[in-house]
């Protein structure tokens, strides 16, 4: 496992994340201020100096459930608010489509283009706003300066961590099985065809050499596909041509989004439903929380603006009909964590937590705040 994921993942689910609520807002004809601010607010807290200080030390993954806690917190950083059923369709679809990008991916390396191709979307966003933008352009420069070094093993090691954590996730979405790229059980069909990566030559040659490295004979096979050679490099500059267009903005155009569980997610996600036993990295998850989402130092609105509903459904029966049917292993609305008890590192996660409550008061008491799992369900 690589202990410099956890960014890479991060910011690439997190540009996802605001594809799709980008999306929504103008689907949902959102007045362009307050969708302006609501993108606004998320992507100055997702960059915040405190914040990314805290995501670019060396670690490992943790759990699926301790990320989404952070992404629910990120989404609601602004006056927008999501019902359960819509935030658990929103986690979906970003982790649905990084995955799918990372398996894309021509080289390993190239997951750092990904993440660049989110940046730059994400610097689109907020072209209006220099204090935000200047925030953006530091993170670039901690990303050049962190992997620019990095070598292709190194990068290999990554992917194959965004895959470990990704290889459990097969839900269907339906641009995707309309582009034909998921099969119906929601794995995806990986392409026999199109540019291979930089570097690399078009299959379908062997070349034998002898004990003194001089090619002896050449054998030709057929490769079944159809791939030519890579036109150019992308650019891993602050701006240039990425080439890879993996990470860009699948929304750009209107068309509506549904995520369906397969039944063989159904039937894994029964046989993998976390185990009551005390897992020894609880801890360590429960601080990596309090250190993470302290970082983000969400500020609460001010003024009497008022709030409003996003539904990342069509209706909201929809929201409702799905919030029914979905198993409830795979609702993602509390983390269960049975942690050693640790009374200052809880209160300090319960101080956080209670900063980024905006409406509504945290209504725990100090003798549930040893509980992760009921902590985070009072919010």
């Amino acid at each position: 496992m690589s202990v410099r994921t956890l960014p890479l993942l991060f910011l690439n689910l997190g540009g996802e994340m605001l594809y799709i609520l980008d999306q929504r807002l103008r689907a949902q004809n959102i007045p362009g201020d307050k969708a302006r601010k609501v993108l606004n607010d998320i992507i100055s807290t997702m960059f915040n100096r405190k914040f990314m200080e805290e995501l670019f030390k060396p670690q490992e993954l943790y759990s699926k459930k301790a990320l989404r806690t952070v992404y629910d917190r990120l989404a609601h950083a602004s006056i927008m608010r999501l019902n359960q059923a819509s935030m658990d369709k929103l986690y979906d679809l970003m982790t649905m489509a990084f995955k799918y990008q990372v398996l894309l991916c021509p080289r390993p390396k190239d997951v750092l283009l990904v993440t660049f191709n989110h940046l730059d979307a994400i610097k689109e966003f907020i072209r209006d706003s220099p204090t935000i933008l200047h925030q953006v352009d530091e993170t670039f420069r901690q990303l050049t300066e962190v992997y620019g070094s990095l070598s292709a093993g190194e990068f290999q090691l990554i992917r194959q961590t965004l895959l470990i954590f990704f290889q459990d996730l097969h839900i269907r979405v339906s641009i995707f099985l309309k582009d034909r790229v998921q099969n119906s059980n929601g794995r995806f069909v990986l392409p026999v065809s199109g540019p291979v990566p930089w570097g690399t030559e078009v299959p379908g040659l062997i070349r034998m050499f002898n004990n003194r490295g001089k090619e002896v004979k050449k054998v030709r096979f057929e490769h079944g596909g159809n791939y030519v050679t890579a036109p150019k490099e992308g650019s891993f500059e602050l701006y240039g041509d990425r080439v890879l267009k993996l990470g860009t903005n699948m929304y750009s155009v209107n068309r509506p989004v549904e995520t369906h569980m397969s039944g063989a997610s159904k039937n894994l996600a029964s046989r993998t439903e976390e185990n009551i036993t005390p897992n020894p990295l609880a801890k360590e998850e429960l601080n990596f929380l309090a250190r993470l989402m302290g970082g983000m130092e969400i500020k609460k609105p001010s003024g009497p603006e008022p709030g409003f509903r996003l539904n990342l459904f069509t209706t909201d029966e929809e929201e409702e009909q799905a919030a029914l049917t979905r198993p409830e292993e795979l609702s993602y609305e509390v983390i269960n964590i049975q942690a050693t008890q640790d009374q200052q590192r809880n209160k300090e996660l319960a101080r956080i937590m209670g900063e980024f409550e905006i409406t509504d008061q945290p209504r725990w008491s100090t003798s549930k705040g040893e509980d992760l799992l009921a902590m985070m369900d009072e919010l």
